[in-house]
């Protein structure tokens, strides 16, 4: 049941992410967090701050088990944890658990350590908050997602399959990060949706571990390789005596401009005869290709339409959710590492965003060469209070540098120059105090 109704500002966080193997224990927005928290200690507002999940990243933490894992998290982090005593001293600081650190629910004694800093920690799977006249109800999200969903919660032994994921790939992501060029397999885990991580690794091998000589000379041929296939078929059809005119003019008009003329003309002819040789042997690849994908995609292994519209079950359970309760009137979640807000039958539904940094897909624009991830930051905290008619939310950004001039090569800047990802915030939302009426269906 939701606690009494109060004048409590209830700012919300998630997916700190806080903890690691290696590389992984490197906490990028640590300041920030540790800013927000200052300002929340000096508040004159009666308020709860509520963190929503994947405080930290127990799963990734793979060198000690239990509630050891408390001890590691307090010697690596001891600034996190005193701010989080002092800040308690003046709000109240609830932490309710995600997938990640579901083993927070799983044995007591995480209860009374973290009370001693402050921090109450509710070992179930959600809660709720009166606001107003309303309520607000609380869940990480991951009871939404197949992948992550925990049957027995609080079993320290329950296995989804994220957590063999995120033990025996991202944990050991992070172990491994500091021998590639530029350190950049820690950013595994703002890898977002994981089907997605293939051609995440495939990008950054092009763009990061391939030797530089070798990419600069598959630049050219990839981003020519569109406009080699129209060739390659133009001088099939110009060899089989049918239709030799482009061919002629094309020739024609290099002949015009000499040496350099010559030099592309090389370069196409080239380019032309390997992308006509994958043609050929592209014809029944497709096919084989077209089969292998329809079968990859029921299974959701890969990047899918499904597995990037990661919302809809969460809108599904907030309709569910509203119904149920007509007081309830606010679905707050996150896990899915998207800061948004929209209305659904009956209410509003809130993600609470992630506090990892974030990775934008940007196609190639031509050619074939692997999409650019662009990285970025869009911290952020949830505030959700009365108002004299309702109860009002909204998003407080909290300001991070991109990180994008030291983490993309100049050929990832170059393909995208005027496509660089500009994330704005969702606008404030105001939820009236009584639901409106539902119109009557009418009559026959």
């Amino acid at each position: 049941m939701p606690t009494d109704a109060d004048d409590r500002v209830y700012y919300v966080i998630s997916d700190l992410h806080v903890g690691g193997e290696e590389q992984l224990g490197e906490v990028e927005a640590l300041p920030e967090l540790l800013d927000f928290l200052e300002r929340l200690e000096r508040t004159d507002e009666n308020t709860e701050l509520i963190v929503n999940g994947d405080a930290f990243g127990l799963w990734e933490i793979t060198s000690v088990e239990g509630t050891a894992k408390f001890d590691h998290l307090t010697d690596t982090y001891p600034r996190l944890f005193e701010q989080l005593r002092a800040t308690g001293d003046n709000v109240t600081i609830t932490l309710l658990p995600g997938n990640h650190d579901h083993e927070l629910a799983a044995y007591d004694e995480y209860v009374e350590r973290f009370a001693a800093y402050n921090v109450n920690l509710v070992q179930e799977e959600s809660l709720t908050r009166r606001v107003g006249d309303r309520v607000v109800y609380f869940e990480h999200g991951h009871q939404q997602d197949p992948n992550n969903r925990i049957e027995d919660w609080g079993n320290p032994n329950a296995s989804p399959l994220g957590y063999y994921y995120n033990t025996l790939v991202t944990s050991r992501a992070g172990q491994l990060s500091d021998r590639g060029r530029y350190n950049w397999l820690k950013d595994v885990q703002a890898v977002t949706p994981t089907e997605r991580m293939p051609v995440w690794l495939l990008s950054k091998y092009f763009y990061r571990e391939m030797n530089p000589l070798l990419r600069y000379a598959l630049v050219p041929f990839l981003l020519l390789f569109n406009v080699s296939a129209v060739l390659a078929v133009l001088a099939g059809l110009s060899v089989a005596d049918i239709w030799s005119t482009p061919v002629e003019l094309g020739t024609a008009f290099l002949g015009q401009f000499g040496a350099a003329g010559t030099a592309l003309w090389f370069l196409l002819a080239v380019n032309v005869a390997i992308a006509g040789l994958l043609l050929l042997v592209g014809i029944p690849l497709y096919f084989l290709r077209r089969d292998v994908r329809k079968t990859i995609d029921r299974f959701g292994v890969f990047e899918t339409t499904l597995t990037v519209d990661a919302e809809v079950p969460y809108e599904k359970a907030a309709r569910e959710r509203f119904a149920a309760d007509e007081e309830t009137a606010i679905y707050c979640y996150g896990h899915t590492h998207r800061p948004a807000l929209s209305e659904v039958e009956g209410g509003v539904l809130v993600n609470s965003g992630t506090w990892l940094k974030r990775l934008h897909r940007r196609d190639g624009a031509i050619g074939v060469l692997p999409p650019v991830f662009y990285p970025s930051y869009q911290l952020c905290a949830v505030r959700i209070a009365a108002e004299a008619d309702g109860v009002a939310v909204e998003f407080e950004e909290i300001r991070k540098p991109s990180p994008s001039p030291e983490e993309l090569t100049l050929t990832e800047r170059l393909l995208t120059v005027g496509r660089k990802p500009d994330p704005d915030l969702p606008e404030r939302a105001e939820i009236p105090n009584e639901r409106p009426a539902t119109q009557p269906e009418p009559a026959e």
